[in-house]
């Protein structure tokens, strides 16, 4: 009988006692970086849908290895941040203690399954030889301006007490647990990735990566073409700038509108004629966060401010200014000119406080008038009303428009810079002193890592905790020796996964975060396993960090992940995500223990495509199961064969069209077709037992060097059955004979009227005239079937003959 448990812990101490997976620099061969994206040591452990990416990247870097390649294949843990910090707090432990333990737990899950991972280079980012170069990696950042400090409206999440990045808010709420986010005034540390806005636009186009994916960044990178223009306010010797992708559309403003918290909206407020109407509405902004107030589908508020107006430079007449939560001061200049004519937005703030609408983009040119619109013109056409630029297409309009006015071209960018604060314990310090005497210094690289602090209550408070801490701010100004204090917020935990692919090529390395032996053999990232939903975060943050470490010459090269590929979610039995509310989580220890880790592998890869959401269902595991029963069954009939025994030609043939099928399928990341096709062979393989005709053992050999990534620890075990000492780890990778692809027949399925009737054998090649030379057709009238040897095809029916196989 085939006992998994047994041979699964048996092929797990083999691998790991003679390191079979670790990985070293050779020069010689060609090398390959596989990596997954590691897991956060959550409390409840991996579920089943967890290993889906692990073992599909598992399956390629066990092809790579047999294909000759040096493979790298590491894992670590992703441990601080809100969620390791949540956990504890409910558990009454210390943060480093659930930690660990849930390490620990998640590990074994990992070793579980028999990932070929190399476990030398295990990374854990809450601990402090690694925390110590994140904090390092933050001062290089410093140094060059990447990195800076300044009083900004944040978004806040009165449930975790802490700040989010704009990428942590989902429908206005927290991406953790769910609260609504609000707008708050504090000083917060940014790192600038604005600075590579068209450098992490254009480098998707050298990426082998999802589509969606890229578009996703593209999008929220947000690049526009427009103008900078400037309105003087009537009567002031102030003006607002606005910047707009439409200055074609500019003789159409007929009002403007700032973000109630424009620096322009205090200075006016002494020109105002209904103050205080202007500050309530202020007041009411700030429990909006940013993308509650962006929504396109939500009503439009503003409040005019009284008396005071704009003046279009065009027309060069007064428009009234307004304030209103749809223009946020994080984009452009916090300032737009409204154009409701020709922008849905503006057009429905303007119905609704009855706000003067002129078309001046007509797609009727030359009407004698412009239509009544029941909604804004969005599209292209000919300019009306528009001064000397009447009659020109306004796409061709843009620049002489802007120009006209004193305008300025420009491209913006929708992405912000990159907020990195937190006001949680449970992350790497940010390394900066404070001195009353000189100001801002940056703790000496010789002093890092600047550790955490033990004496501090680590709950929540909305206030970072280790402001509370007398030990950690018993520090000296590193410029003046008087006495000083530290920051007390700590980092974003992106900041840590920011990073972490440039450290497990030098992961035993104390004196360094990267070498440039190593990081020039192993990086960039050849294949990178994960979660679309790391699209704006983990993989866009991942992508400025390595162009800034080029541009300050630590890293040769500006992308960290060549080739990209997601895993669908796996959802539980109900087809709905998996979560502990739902009841439906499925624990992969039990799947494993009933069933065994190669059965769990074949079953999650055979599911379907890779990339797809797909149900779980416990039933159909069964079938993964009995596929490798059978492959143990067969194998154990077959053990005293003749190992000069010859496969037959049909098997032979089977054989080689499999290695072809699995092959490709494997590069190509369709494991669910390579194991059908596997399952395929076997099947074939079961025939010829029960014919009683020979296997032959090099059929045997090759299905299992074909089956070991998939199912790596049975593959071992047959393996050594066939009398072999050594691991098939590196066992080169089956070829096929391009002249066994070739069938010697195909099969022929005749259609009468369009109805399949017979079906026959014949030579491969053959012609259609070779095809119509009389033959014993069998032939259907009135539903009885006759045998007639017919010389021609029925000239009162469509007759057709068409090909089943490869016949061309």
């Amino acid at each position: 009988m085939y006992s998994h448990k047994k041979i699964e812990k048996k092929w797990q101490a083999y691998w790991e006692k003679n390191r079979t997976f670790e990985a070293a620099e050779d020069p010689e061969k060609k090398k390959q970086y596989i990596l997954d994206m590691f897991p956060y040591p959550s409390g409840d452990g991996l579920h089943v849908g967890h290993p889906e990416g692990y073992t599909a990247n598992d399956i390629f870097a066990r092809y790579l290895r047999m294909n000759g390649y040096n493979v790298l294949h590491p894992i670590g843990f992703d441990a601080f941040g809100l969620p390791a910090e949540n956990y504890a707090i409910k558990q009454g432990v210390h943060p480093k203690e659930s930690t660990e333990k849930n390490i620990t737990h998640i590990r074994e899950q990992l070793l579980a399954f028999g990932f070929s991972y190399d476990w030398s280079r295990e990374v854990t980012t809450s601990s402090q030889k690694y925390y110590h170069w994140t904090q390092w990696l933050f001062l290089q950042l410093y140094r060059k301006g990447l990195a800076y400090k300044k009083s900004a409206p944040v978004n806040w999440c009165e449930s975790c007490q802490t700040v989010l990045a704009n990428e942590q808010v989902v429908s206005g709420e927290c991406e953790r647990c769910h609260t609504a986010v609000v707008q708050k005034k504090l000083e917060q540390w940014f790192l600038k990735v604005t600075a590579y806005a068209q450098e992490l636009l254009s480098g998707l186009e050298t990426l082998d990566w999802p589509a969606p994916i890229k578009t996703a960044q593209r999008n929220w990178i947000g690049k526009s073409e427009g103008a900078h223009i400037s309105f003087p306010i009537a009567d002031s010797h102030l003006s607002i700038s606005v910047f707009t992708t439409r200055p074609d559309t500019l003789f159409g403003a007929t009002y403007m509108v700032l973000a109630p918290e424009h620096e322009l909206v205090e200075k006016l407020k002494k020109s105002m004629t209904n103050q205080y109407e202007v500050e309530a509405y202020q007041k009411a902004t700030q429990k909006k966060s940013e993308l509650q107030r962006t929504q396109l589908e939500k009503e439009k508020t503003g409040v005019a401010l009284g008396g005071v107006y704009a003046i279009n430079p065009a027309t060069q007449e007064n428009i009234p200014i307004w304030i209103a939560d749809y223009v946020v001061p994080s984009y452009a200049t916090g300032a737009i000119m409204a154009v409701p004519a020709h922008d849905s937005r503006d057009f429905s703030f303007a119905k609704k406080y009855h706000l003067p609408v002129r078309m001046v983009v007509c797609p009727h040119y030359p009407a004698p008038t412009c239509p009544i619109l029941d909604e804004a013109y969005e599209g292209d056409g000919h300019l009306v009303e528009s001064g000397k630029f009447t009659s020109m297409k306004n796409i061709e309009a843009k620049k002489a428009i802007a120009e006209s006015v004193g305008g300025v071209l420009h491209t913006q960018y929708r992405l912000r810079d990159w907020l990195i604060s937190r006001q949680r314990y449970w992350g790497a310090p940010i390394p900066i002193i404070y001195c009353a005497n000189c100001g801002t210094q940056e703790v000496s690289e010789a002093d890092l890592p600047v550790l955490l602090p033990t004496d501090v209550d680590f709950r929540p408070t909305g206030e970072s905790p280790l402001m509370r801490s007398k030990k950690f701010h018993r520090v000296s100004c590193p410029k003046c020796g008087k006495r000083a204090r530290r920051e007390s917020d700590t980092m974003d935990t992106f900041m840590c996964s920011s990073w972490y692919y440039l450290r497990y090529p030098s992961a035993d390395d104390a004196h360094h975060p990267f070498t440039q032996e190593k990081t020039s053999y192993w990086l960039p990232v050849d294949m990178y396993v994960g979660g679309a939903e790391h699209a704006v975060l983990h993989l866009l943050y991942a992508r400025f960090i390595t162009k800034a470490l080029c541009d300050m010459g630590f890293l040769s090269f500006d992308e960290p992940f060549a080739r990209l590929r997601n895993q669908g979610l796996i959802l539980g039995e109900d087809g709905e995500k998996m979560s502990k509310s739902r009841g439906n989580v499925i624990n992969p220890d039990d799947i494993i223990d009933a069933y065994g880790a190669d059965t769990m592998r074949i079953y999650i890869m055979f599911m379907g495509p890779l990339e797809d959401a797909k149900p779980w269902n416990t039933s159909s595991i069964m079938g993964s199961r009995r596929f490798l029963d059978k492959a143990w069954d067969i194998f154990m009939k077959t053990a005293d064969e003749d190992a000069d025994a010859q496969s037959s030609e049909f098997l032979t043939r089977l054989l080689h069209k499999t290695i072809q099928k699995v092959t490709n399928d494997i590069v190509t990341f369709h494991f669910n077709t390579a194991i059908s096709t596997l399952m395929m062979l076997l099947n074939g393989m079961q025939d010829a037992v029960k014919k009683g005709i020979p296997v032959g053992k090099k059929t045997k050999e090759t299905f299992l060097l074909l089956l070991s990534p998939f199912a790596p620890h049975i593959a071992e075990e047959l393996w050594e059955s066939l009398g072999h000492a050594e691991t098939l780890a590196y066992r080169a990778w089956p070829l096929y004979d391009e002249a066994l692809l070739i069938e010697d027949a195909v099969t022929l399925v005749i259609q009468i009227n369009g109805k399949v009737r017979d079906t026959m054998e014949v030579a491969a090649g053959i012609s259609e005239d070779e095809a119509k030379k009389p033959f014993k057709w069998t032939l259907y009238k009135n539903g009885l079937q006759e045998k007639k040897s017919k010389k021609l095809f029925l000239s009162a029916e469509k007759f057709s003959i068409s090909c089943v196989g490869s016949l061309k």
